[in-house]
């Protein structure tokens, strides 16, 4: 599996003393980060690939109608 491109940001912080004392102090941050991109890339790869199971990969998927809150 290759790198993705903040693990190679974080390695490249870490090459530097401002850059290894930023990346101590902000650790959790880039952990999260690191963790909220990994999702976002693997839930963009599922929307892509579903294109190619079922249906049109341009088809949108049917709108809902939205309660408007008001009783009849």
């Amino acid at each position: 599996m290759a790198l993705s491109r903040i693990a190679t940001v974080v390695g490249g912080l870490l090459l530097s003393k401002g850059g290894r004392r930023f990346a101590g102090r902000h650790a959790g941050k880039l952990a999260l980060a690191t963790l909220a991109f990994e999702l976002f890339q693997q839930h963009r790869n599922k929307t892509v690939s579903r294109g190619a199971r079922g249906g049109p990969a341009g088809a949108r998927p049917q709108s809902r109608t939205r309660w408007s809150g008001r009783r009849v």
